[in-house]
C-alpha cells in the first residue's frame, strides 16, 4: 500500500468515528485529508500534481454541493470530499463518488429498512434529536477505499 491508501484510511477512520459519535466532522479531519492530498500529489507529479488536487479539490467540493444546497449533506460531508478531491485528484474522484452514491444508498436503505423494522415492532422510543438523520462519513470513507482498490 502507499502513502496515498494509507492517507485514506486514516482519515476515513477519523470522519467515521467522529461524524458517528457527534454527528458532525472536526474541520481538522478535511484540513489534513487537503494537506496531505496536495502534499502527495506534489510529490508524485510536482508542479502538474498541484494542478491535479486543486482540480480534485474543487470537484469534490461541487460534486455534493446541491445535496448540501438542499439540506441532504452536512457541510462537514462537503468538507470530507475537498480533501479527498486533492488526494485522489479528479479522474479518481468521479470514480470514488460513484461509490459513495452507491454505498450510500445501500446504507440508506439498511438504515431505512431497521427503522421501519422498529416501527412494525411496536418500538416506541422516541428518537433522540439528531438521529434522524444518517451519517455520511462511513459512505465517503467506503466509497474512497473501494476506489482504491478497485483501480489496484
Amino acid at each position: 500500500m502507499n502513502a496515498q491508501v494509507w492517507i485514506a484510511v486514516l482519515v476515513g477512520l477519523a470522519a467515521m468515528i467522529d461524524d458517528l459519535a457527534r454527528r458532525q466532522i472536526a474541520n481538522w479531519i478535511p484540513l489534513s485529508a487537503l494537506a496531505a492530498g496536495f502534499g502527495w500529489q506534489i510529490g508524485q507529479s510536482g508542479l502538474r500534481g498541484l494542478l491535479y488536487a486543486g482540480i480534485g479539490t474543487a470537484a469534490g467540493f461541487a460534486v455534493f454541493l446541491i445535496f448540501y444546497l438542499l439540506g441532504g449533506m452536512g457541510g462537514g460531508d462537503i468538507k470530507l470530499m475537498a480533501g479527498f478531491g486533492a488526494l485522489l485528484g479528479f479522474h479518481q474522484l468521479i470514480a470514488a463518488a460513484l461509490w459513495i452514491a452507491g454505498v450510500g444508498g445501500v446504507i440508506a436503505a439498511g438504515v431505512l429498512g431497521v427503522r421501519a423494522l422498529g416501527r412494525a415492532l411496536g418500538a416506541t422510543a422516541k428518537p433522540v434529536e439528531g438521529q434522524d438523520s444518517i451519517p455520511y462519513a462511513p459512505a465517503i470513507a467506503l466509497g474512497v477505499w473501494l476506489s482504491l482498490v478497485a483501480r489496484v
